[in-house]
Order: structure tokens, then C-alpha cells, then sequence
């Protein structure tokens, strides 16, 4: 039972991460601030547009941080714990976008707009490459040591603890994780492009837009292309589930693709959707191509992730120790807290429902500067 729930519950983390990729169109859309979003109007438009939005991606990173402490503590104590500056990067990055949000519209506010809108395109440059740095370290692993028997040590109680003083900043010097990072960036900029097109009714701006994603949406797909012959290609470690003993697979991830297949059917529909939700952008009025490239992105990121510990795979390796790197049956909780946590799992599809019901009643109708000017109207 507790091999049905351990990967039961990396399915659900994947999803959130998935999840998390996707509305990160979110910070997308705040890189176009100091790009093609010219003018106080246009930005304007853009920030209030995005601002309908801004607290889903927050609120699911941190659901997606609380989902892996509760099924799989001991990567959340490895990654979250040892490679901290990282994970404190990304933090003070969405600190300052949920403050800049809240401050940048208000009449007397302390460092006066173009401040908060300058904190903005760092979040949506920086955070979205960051994110997309951490994710990469579910690959390619960390510098780490983990030592469960100091648990019983009353002076220095710490499973597993980094190696080097760098703290997870060393992950950015990793060509994959910097590839995943800038590939992410250009998801998050292609569905920002996208969401413009959808919600924003200014002619000018959606022009431009439009004009923009032949540029960003072709370096996606090229840089997604790229991303998908480099894991391929990479080794693996392989975990045997009877003695735990972890070994070097070569194209290790290229075969759990095509040894469970499932994923790579996901794998294939999404790239066939981002694909058509980009090309009905450009050659057609692109009334869907948000939502046709958005479910796209879930699917991909979903399928890799899953591919990242399904099929007997350590998803976090120590470069120190690989026999101390971190595999589904070696990180997760308990059979009862996981089974308890499954439980509570089911009431996910009403809480999905709900946040589908609410976005639609916010974005029923395109946003314009006279829904900005009208008295009632709340300005970011």
C-alpha cells in the first residue's frame, strides 16, 4: 500500500509543480514592463490585468512547498534547508511582487511607482529562471549528506546538511538547471504574450504582443527542444527497491519515457497543444491559444516530473554520495500520514472548481483603460 501512495503523492506534487509553471504567466507578463509595455497606460493595463491574478501562483508555490513537507519531509529538510539562499532568492522575490502589487497604486506611496514596477520585472525575470534552477535540481541533484541516524543526536538533530558554503546558489553554475531556468523564463514570457492577447483590450498593445511571441514563442520551443535532447541524453541513478543500492543509468530518464509510455504520450499531446496554441496566435485570432499553450505546459512539466521518480528513479542525488541520494521510498512519510493526506486529497477537485469559477467571473470580459477610469473601479 505504501508503494500506491508514495507515488500516488509524487503525482500530486508534479501537478502542483505543473500548476505552478503554468501560472507563472503571471510573472511573464511582468517582464513585458520594461519591454513592450510602453507608456503609463499600457503599463498600467498590464500590472491591473495580471493583478486579477497574481496571488494564484503565489498561493500555489507555497501549497506546492507544504505538499512536499508533508508526503516527502526529507527532501523538503534537504532542499529547503540545505540549499536555502536559493530558496530564500526566490522567497524575497515574491515578497517584493505581492508589496509591489499592493503599494504601487496608492496616492503617497514610499518609493513612488516605477520602484514597485522595476520590483516587478525582477520578480518576472529572476523568479521565473530561479524557480525553473530549483526545479532542475530535481535532475541533476545537490551537494548534500544526509545522515539519518543523527537524528538521535540531542546537539546537532540534522538528518542531512550541505557540503559546500554556497547553500544551493552553486545549482546556478549547472548548464541543466540554468537551461531549465531560462527555459521556464521563456514559458512564463510566451503565456504573459499569450494572456495580453486574451484579456487586454488595447489595439496598440495586443498589436505589439502579437508581434513579440514570434520571437519569445520561438525561442521556447527551440529552448524546450534543447532541454528535452539534454535530459535525454544525461545520466540517471536507478534505486533497487529491495535493497535501496543506487547505480548510474545512462539516458535513464529517455527510458522511463518509453518504458512507462504513459508519460510520453503526455509529453507528446502537450508539445502538440503548446505548438497549436502559439500557431492560432499568430495565423488566426488566437481567442484560445492561452489556454491551448497553458495545458500544454502542465502536461510537458507534468510528464517530466513524473519521469524524475517514477520507475525506481533517486530525484534528488548527492554529488557527494550517490548512495545517500534521495528516491520516493527513502523521503516520504509514513503509511498513515500519507494515507491520512490522501483522504483529505479528495476534496481537491471542489477546491479546483472553485478557483475555475472565480477565474472566469474575473476575466469574463477584456480589460480596457475606461474599466480602469470608471469611480468603483480598484487600481493597482
Amino acid at each position: 500500500m505504501i508503494y500506491f501512495l508514495q507515488h500516488y503523492w509524487w503525482m500530486l506534487v508534479s501537478l502542483l509543480g505543473a500548476i505552478l509553471v503554468f501560472l507563472m504567466f503571471v510573472q511573464g507578463g511582468q517582464s513585458l514592463l520594461f519591454g513592450i509595455a510602453r507608456g503609463e497606460d499600457e503599463k498600467t493595463l498590464l500590472i491591473n490585468a495580471l493583478g486579477h491574478k497574481w496571488e494564484l501562483t503565489f498561493t500555489t508555490l507555497v501549497t506546492f512547498g507544504g505538499a512536499i513537507f508533508a508526503s516527502f519531509p526529507l527532501y523538503y529538510s534537504t532542499s529547503f534547508g540545505g540549499a536555502y539562499w536559493l530558496w530564500m532568492a526566490i522567497l524575497f522575490l515574491f515578497v517584493i511582487q505581492a508589496v509591489s502589487f499592493e503599494y504601487r497604486g496608492k496616492a503617497g506611496n514610499l518609493l513612488g511607482a516605477k520602484s514597485y514596477e522595476f520590483f516587478l520585472f525582477l520578480n518576472g525575470l529572476f523568479g521565473t529562471i530561479l524557480l525553473g534552477v530549483a526545479v532542475g535540481t530535481f535532475f541533476t541533484g545537490g551537494s548534500f549528506v544526509m545522515n539519518k541516524l543523527s537524528i538521535t543526536n540531542t546537539l546537532q538533530p540534522t538528518i542531512s546538511y550541505w557540503t559546500n558554503g554556497w547553500h544551493g546558489l552553486d545549482a546556478i553554475a549547472v548548464p541543466f538547471n540554468l537551461l531549465m531556468g531560462i527555459v521556464v523564463y521563456l514559458a512564463a514570457r510566451t503565456l504573459g504574450l499569450l494572456y495580453v492577447i486574451k484579456q487586454i483590450d488595447h489595439e496598440r498593445f495586443v498589436s505589439k504582443a502579437k508581434v513579440q511571441i514570434k520571437v519569445t514563442g520561438t525561442a521556447f520551443v527551440l529552448g524546450f527542444v534543447a532541454l528535452l535532447a539534454a535530459l535525454f541524453t544525461m545520466t540517471g541513478y536507478s534505486v533497487n527497491p529491495e535493497n535501496g543500492l543506487i547505480s548510474p543509468v545512462k539516458y535513464k530518464y529517455l527510458f522511463n519515457m518509453t518504458e512507462l509510455i504513459w508519460p510520453a504520450v503526455m509529453l507528446i499531446c502537450g508539445v502538440v497543444l503548446v505548438l497549436l496554441g502559439i500557431g492560432t496566435a499568430l495565423f488566426a485570432r488566437g481567442k484560445h491559444s492561452f489556454f491551448l499553450t497553458g495545458g500544454g505546459t502542465v502536461l510537458a512539466v507534468w510528464s517530466l516530473l513524473i519521469c524524475a521518480a517514477f520507475n525506481n528513479t533517486a530525484f534528488f542525488v548527492s554529488t557527494n554520495d550517490i548512495q545517500q541520494s534521495l528516491t520516493l521510498y527513502n523521503s516520504s512519510s509514513s503509511e498513515f500520514t500519507l494515507r491520512v493526506m490522501a483522504y483529505a486529497s479528495l476534496f481537491i477537485p471542489f477546491v479546483f472548481g472553485y478557483v475555475v469559477f472565480v477565474w472566469r467571473a474575473l476575466t469574463k470580459e477584456k480589460m480596457s483603460n475606461d474599466d480602469l477610469n470608471k469611480p468603483d473601479s480598484h487600481k493597482y
